[in-house]
């Protein structure tokens, strides 16, 4: 299928545009790769070509044309448009796709859909993330150069003069993405339908997103394994693709809005608001709801309140077998079934049978003292609620003990003293890094307080009467002497450092310290659930809690 990508920008440097074409560059950083000699990589196969102008003197025509009609002079203006035409990876074995045929039907669809343009054509053969598919790269400078026939697609009578600007409107876009699809359907290519809505709605940004995380999960989870343990999570997700795969494993059960509703917020945190017609969902971790539109038509509430409505007819038609067992008390014999997980039945008397709700699956939690709990003492209900969530906890308590082996407290005491040291050391690094951004900063506002006043300093310099020179710009001159002593102090050599090492030392150490912030957060969870463990263990044991520096080591876990 193909793909119609757009990027607008605002960078001015056209020549980027060219470097970008001929020359590899990293996926993530965008920059090019670099030889052992410090030279830039030429890509191993692409086509290229120029419309209304010579390809390789396609950042020189573009500004001289900017220059002729006085546009594009400032930063915020759209200096070029960026649109990438990607083929199925499938069609250069199923239908024959070559290089060339793909270069000639970009020319095509460039001098169809944007006419008067200086445009450079660009096939690369090199897919993105290694998937192989040929995508065809058209850039476009944003302002027309020639006088074109009017256009059905075009909305207003200046979209047809030079001089004038590529204006992308919804109705404009829409006929970009028909155009790409009647091309594919002539040619015999794999398409989907562009103009539908997406199942699963992936931006850009979302899709970049997932890639950094990753790689920053993959990372911190090798110094995890380094020092003997195994890492808790091994992919990365958005919060996106959290509530994408917590709506469909809690909308293949449901049967009804009210069972979604519920299922979402008590096994994944989410609060489901439903208003005007639309679904739209909050994220444990978030303060504003996500609507059903940015994810998908698959999570919209039409298309949810009609699988409902499915499962109410199949569950109808098919009693479920495991309701059957658990309802209305627990399995028959649960030494059977005692890894299995079942729902808390209100309706059951669990008093009579306690061990029977030993594996309701539930979160880790603190077990609640009741002789201490004031709520407790005074409503008998409210008592026996929080002796069965006890029960749940303890039984919790007990499954995890078990999956992670700690047959005594001491080895369990152990653990929580070793991912606390951890997680201190993890802290200390996160400080030692934020201390050297903060001087870091220090000197890149110094640098550019040097730069700012050096031709003053140097007028200064030249001047026949710098004493009075001196006392025309005593400001200028000020800033710039004490810029200068800060950087010569902070510097072992004594030089002035450039602005442009200062910032890449600084995107390093924002690396660095996002890496290790994720690292601290991660012991710091981990430190919290021990801590939960160890104060449950107590109270199973029937022992009061002990802070951790001062807990007994010489009983066993039964």
């Amino acid at each position: 299928m193909a793909v119609l990508k757009h990027i607008a920008s605002k960078n001015a440097d056209y020549s980027q545009i060219i470097d970008y074409m001929l020359f590899q560059h990293d996926e993530f950083t965008m920059k090019p790769i670099l030889d052992e000699n410090g030279r830039m990589i030429l890509r191993e196969e692409y086509y290229i070509d120029g419309i209304s102008c010579e390809p390789m003197l396609f950042d020189k025509e573009c500004e001289k044309l900017n220059a002729q009609y006085h546009k594009n002079q400032h930063y915020a203006d759209i200096k070029s448009h960026h649109y990438i035409l990607s083929f199925d990876p499938k069609d250069k074995d199923d239908h024959g796709l070559t290089g060339e045929q793909a270069q000639a039907l970009g020319i095509e669809y460039a001098k169809k859909n944007f006419p008067g343009h200086q445009a450079l054509v660009c096939t690369h053969m090199d897919g993105h993330n290694g998937s192989g598919n040929i995508h065809v790269h058209i850039i476009i400078n944003s302002l027309r150069k020639l006088d074109v026939e009017q256009q059905p697609f075009m909305e207003r009578p200046c979209d047809s003069r030079a001089g004038y600007k590529h204006h992308l409107t919804n109705d404009y876009l829409k006929h970009l993405q028909q155009s790409v699809m009647d091309m594919c359907h002539r040619e015999n290519l794999y398409q989907v339908d562009l103009l539908s809505p997406s199942k699963n709605k992936i931006t850009q940004k979302e899709y970049w997103a997932a890639r950094r995380g990753q790689e920053n999960l993959d990372k911190r989870n090798e110094q995890i394994i380094a020092d003997g343990m195994k890492p808790r999570r091994t992919t990365f997700q958005t919060q996106k693709q959290f509530l994408r795969d917590a709506i469909k494993d809690i909308a293949s059960q449901s049967k009804n809005l009210e069972d979604f509703k519920n299922g979402l917020r008590e096994k994944y945190h989410i609060t489901l608001t439903d208003r005007r017609g639309r679904f739209s969902y909050l994220h444990p971790d978030r303060d504003r709801n996500i609507t059903d539109r940015a994810l998908g038509t698959h999570y919209y509430k039409d298309y949810l309140m009609e699988l409902f409505e499915q499962n109410q007819n199949r569950f109808e038609e098919t009693p479920d077998i495991s309701e059957t067992e658990h309802l209305p008390g627990p399995p028959a014999n649960p030494q059977e079934k005692k890894h299995s997980f079942f729902e808390y039945n209100p309706d059951y008397d669990y008093s009579t049978d306690p061990v029977a709700i030993l594996f309701i699956k539930s979160d880790l939690r603190l077990v609640v003292d009741l002789q201490n709990n004031v709520k407790a003492q005074q409503s008998h209900a409210y008592a026996q609620k929080v002796k069965i969530s006890n029960l749940q906890q303890m039984a919790k308590t007990i499954a995890y003990v078990q999956e992670h082996h700690y047959d005594t407290s001491e080895n369990l005491q152990m653990t929580f003293n070793d991912i606390s040291e951890k997680c201190k050391e993890a802290r200390k690094a996160v400080k030692a890094t934020e201390t050297c951004l903060k001087n870091l900063n220090q000197q890149i506002h110094y640098t550019g307080q040097y730069l700012t006043n050096k031709p003053v300093f140097a007028q200064m310099l030249k001047s026949r009467n710098k004493k009075k020179f001196r006392q025309e710009h005593q400001t200028e001159i000020e800033l710039y002497e004490a810029a200068v002593k800060f950087l010569k102090e902070e510097n072992a050599d004594g030089k002035i450092p450039s602005m442009k090492s200062l910032k890449e030392k600084k995107e390093k150490l924002t690396i660095q310290r996002s890496a290790q912030y994720d690292t601290y957060h991660y012991f710091k969870e981990y430190q919290k659930e021990l801590r939960t463990v160890c104060s449950n263990v107590d109270s199973i044991l029937g022992q009061p809690h002990i802070p951790e520096t001062y807990r007994s080591q010489d009983h066993t876990i039964s």
